[in-house]
């Protein structure tokens, strides 16, 4: 329980003190938990928002939300890995810039899009509401895991990921993605098109990084759990006027 506190207090703003116990590498399996508690108040606050405010208003408060409780911390990712790949520079000079604390115009454009993605889809999100609502954050955190696992660390210099990629999970312990995975079978059919495209989509970033960069960052992996929730919350949506 100490891990999965700290992986709270580490990934999330809710109110649980300092952290006394962090051991990185033991709080990476406990990711995916952290979303599905993000989820679960998500839920709560689209429930509370529906009966005080109509649709439009409601989606732009969920989206909100997810950005408070997290801090920010993925759109801070999010934006930097954007101003660094879309410079189209050496990898060497893509860490460089992706050190830049100022935000440039790719980076600013990349957060615009995938907010907006996030509102639209909500915004239209009509079977199972809550349970995407509660499931999808689940997906876009346990996905880092898999970065941390299967690609090296590119900041070794005393950095704050150093820690999380001194000792990385056994392949046991990332099976706790199948939590969500659990969750999602009241989805129905839908649920075969939510897993896939989170294989999907988890592989094809991980090549990515791979190819165009040999190895990932903490900024990399923010930037993984948004468009993963981004690309979720669309896949969500398919045939929602059907």
């Amino acid at each position: 329980m100490k891990y999965l506190i700290s992986a709270l207090q580490f990934l999330t703003i809710l109110p649980l003190g300092k952290s006394r116990d962090f051991d990185a590498p033991k709080i990476i399996p406990w990711f995916p938990v952290v979303g599905l508690t993000i989820g679960l108040i998500l839920m709560l606050g689209d429930y509370i928002f529906s009966i005080l405010w109509p649709d439009i208003i409601v989606a732009l408060l969920d989206v909100l939300l997810i950005v408070i409780l997290s801090g920010g911390l993925h759109l801070d990712g999010l934006g930097d890995t954007a101003d660094g790949f879309f410079s189209h520079r050496s990898p060497e000079q893509v860490l460089s810039i992706m050190r830049d604390t100022r935000i440039g115009v790719m980076g600013l454009a990349a957060i615009a899009f995938v907010l907006s993605i996030k509102w639209a889809c909500i915004l239209h999100l009509v079977q199972h509401r809550a349970l995407c609502l509660f499931i999808i954050p689940g997906y876009s955190r346990g996905a880092m895991m898999f970065g941390i696992k299967f690609l090296r660390y590119g900041r070794p210099q005393g950095r704050i990921g150093t820690d999380f990629f001194s000792d990385k999970p056994p392949m046991y312990a990332l099976f706790i993605i199948f939590l969500p995975v659990l969750f999602s079978c009241w989805l129905g059919l839908k649920a075969i098109w939510l897993n896939s495209l989170f294989i999907l989509m988890t592989a094809l970033i991980l090549f990515y990084y791979k190819r165009r960069m040999g190895c990932i960052t903490g900024d990399m992996l923010g930037a993984m759990a948004e468009v993963e929730e981004a690309g979720l919350f669309l896949v969500a949506c398919v045939g929602v006027y059907q």
